[in-house]
């Protein structure tokens, strides 16, 4: 997806100042609001560690803790386009709507009463008492902006200005320690807002929420079904093992990830693992959707640890799982089928990522756009044609090659060459038609 040409500044600013315009009012009063219902009730509980109570009041630190306020603005202000501010919007509307839903409906309170300051301390947390209370816990709302602030500027910002800006954002969120304003578990829980907040609404390429069609496929909303149940466990396991244990929250995280992966299965397809063409994913799918990358891993060495990790097809193709490093390395091009997977660091080679969710058959399009970027590639050297597993969309595509540049007349023809290489493969449906 081509990215826009730089607007002027003045539109930038406009479109800034109208964001600001909606956002503010709408912050102050839903934030004051869900600290004005939490007033009011007397079951407001909190979640603290005992470790905590060794954390040292640092009064100082108010500064850094106030200064997040300054890059808010700043950071809709200073973009290169309209739609980079619409974007950096969507983050903080996104976080400050999730987090308020959250204070009203599960409230917490800090525990631990701040000592008297004095001077520039002093009157910074006067005027933050004056607005402030000690609710509106978890998830930190200061930590999902501070995620999505971070995150805007540490691309703009290199050399000593970029070890400064991480320096005063670890300064930042360490604040909300040592000003006694949250306890740990708010810090976590924020970070997984704002990186989610950096998900729904990415720097480059499709929102993944964008053209949205609920899947027909009776496999796609099996697996979507199949994976939602998951989430929905993991989020009852979070929310019952809190009653005995704060760690249970945790599960959150997975939870979110299956979650997403479940999201992309309905209907989002494949843009949920915000997969680029060059096989690298955005900063917020790499760490949001680890623990379901950790188990696909899992799956891909307990199906593939006996077999070849490729095998030749012919003229200089081959097939085979998703490859490590080395492996990769060692071929002119890899054309990369898995979706949920991230291309491995230190790989040289060539890398061509045509998405594609496993367990699905790929449209006929994707097939017809594959098999000339497979035989171009051809051409410059050796090619792997890959998936997670290296039976499945590795194997249909492959075929489709094999069909399509006249090696094999058919697809039961292709399917018998690609079975005598001793892996297993299963062509998936659509190939017939797409060959």
């Amino acid at each position: 997806m081509a990215e826009p040409s730089k607007d002027r500044f003045g539109a930038i600013l406009l479109r800034a100042a109208l964001w600001l315009a909606l956002l503010a009012p709408l912050f102050y009063s839903t934030y004051g609001f869900a600290n004005w219902l939490a007033s009011r009730r007397d079951d407001v509980g909190s979640i603290v560690f005992a470790w905590e109570r060794d954390i040292p009041f640092m009064a100082w630190t108010i500064v850094p803790y106030w200064s997040i306020n300054l890059f808010y603005g700043l950071s809709l202000l200073l973009n290169d386009t309209r739609r980079g501010v619409d974007r950096l919007a969507g983050r903080y509307l996104t976080a400050q709507a999730i987090a308020v839903t959250c204070f009203i409906l599960f409230p917490l309170r800090a525990t631990f009463v701040r000592p008297e300051t004095s001077g520039l301390p002093g009157f910074l947390f006067a005027v933050l008492g004056g607005f402030d209370k000690p609710f509106n816990q978890a998830p930190s709302l200061h930590i999902a902006l501070l995620t999505i602030i971070w995150d805007h500027w540490r691309h703009r910002l290199s050399g000593i200005s970029g070890i400064a800006w991480h320096v005063w954002c670890f300064l930042i969120g360490a604040s909300v320690l040592t000003t006694w304003q949250h306890h740990f578990i708010d810090i976590p829980t924020g970070a997984l807002l704002g990186l989610f907040a950096l998900w729904l609404f990415p720097r480059t390429g499709e929102l993944p929420f964008a053209g949205f069609r609920l899947a027909t496929d009776r496999k796609a909303q099996r697996l979507a079904v199949f994976y939602a149940l998951g989430a929905t466990l993991l989020l009852a396991g979070a929310a019952g093992g809190a009653l005995v244990s704060a760690v249970a929250l945790a599960l959150l995280w997975p939870a979110l990830a299956l979650a997403i992966v479940a999201f992309g299965y309905a209907g989002a397809g494949a843009k949920v693992f915000q997969k680029a063409a060059d096989g690298r994913v955005s900063l917020a799918s790499r760490l949001l959707l680890w623990p379901y990358r950790v188990g696909a891993r899992i799956n891909l060495w307990a199906w593939t640890r006996t077999l070849s990790p490729m095998v030749p097809v012919t003229d200089g193709v081959f097939l085979g799982r998703f490859p490590t490093a080395a492996e990769a390395s060692g071929f002119g091009t890899v054309i990369d089928l898995a979706a949920e997977l991230e291309r491995p660091r230190g790989a040289s080679c060539r890398w061509i990522s045509l998405a594609v969710l496993d367990l699905l058959p790929p449209s006929a399009k994707q097939l017809s756009e594959a098999v000339p970027a497979i035989e171009a590639a051809r051409r410059q050297g050796t090619v792997l044609i890959c998936c997670a597993l290296g039976f499945q969309r590795s194997a249909t595509f492959a075929a489709a090659w094999l069909v399509g540049t006249g090696r094999s007349h058919t697809a039961a023809q292709a399917r018998k060459l690609l079975a005598a290489s001793g892996r297993p493969v299963h062509i998936q449906a659509g190939m017939d038609e797409a060959a």
